[in-house]
């Protein structure tokens, strides 16, 4: 009985330590976690998509807005550019529009071509209409398949986590077709 006496007195010394501290610095408290939906079920899903970007003309679609420097030309460090593409649920430009890729990426190696990308995958049809997946990371494009982080998200994916594999379908001076494959855990 004295035993669970003290743990009781911890947890509520402990939940007025808490309240206090918040109390103190004015920028901090407690949350429920069913106030979040943390309480549901995680799942598990998987999204396919590709993007079709264009880098020349006046519906240019990836955007170099800082050149790479002179020195780097062959590695495009120093490059910073802004992307804005349709997702697309096939590979053929013309298929079905599902979302957005919306982000930047920027030339951060000095002896190879990678990129540091930042985007956000933001989806437009059915129940993720408005939902966003956030991926940022290392994009070594030498790689046929490359993997990068998935950080977080909005909407239906609220704490999400887990990786997108992508793969260069196509590319040349004016256009590329990239697949993605997004595996996600969410709430």
């Amino acid at each position: 009985m004295a035993s669970k006496f003290l743990i009781f007195s911890l947890l509520v010394s402990f939940q007025v330590l808490t309240s206090t501290l918040a109390d103190e610095t004015g920028f901090v408290g407690t949350v429920n976690p069913k106030e979040l939906g943390l309480h549901k079920t995680r799942k598990f899903s998987h999204f396919k998509f590709f993007f079709h970007e264009r880098f020349t003309g006046s519906n240019a679609t990836s955007v170099a807005i800082v050149p790479p420097i002179p020195k780097y030309n062959a590695t495009s460090f120093g490059l910073v550019g802004i992307t804005d593409n349709a997702l697309t649920v096939g590979s053929d430009p013309n298929t079905k529009v599902v979302g957005r890729i919306e982000g930047l990426y920027a030339g951060t190696s000095q002896t190879e071509f990678n990129l540091l990308l930042v985007v956000n995958f933001v989806l437009t049809e059915g129940k993720y209409n408005g939902s966003s997946i956030a991926v940022l990371g290392r994009n070594r494009i030498s790689l046929k398949l490359r993997e990068l982080p998935v950080i977080g998200g909005s909407g239906v994916f609220k704490f999400a986590r887990g990786y997108a594999e992508t793969s260069t379908l196509y590319l040349d001076a004016d256009r590329s077709t990239i697949e993605y494959n997004i595996y996600v855990s969410h709430y």
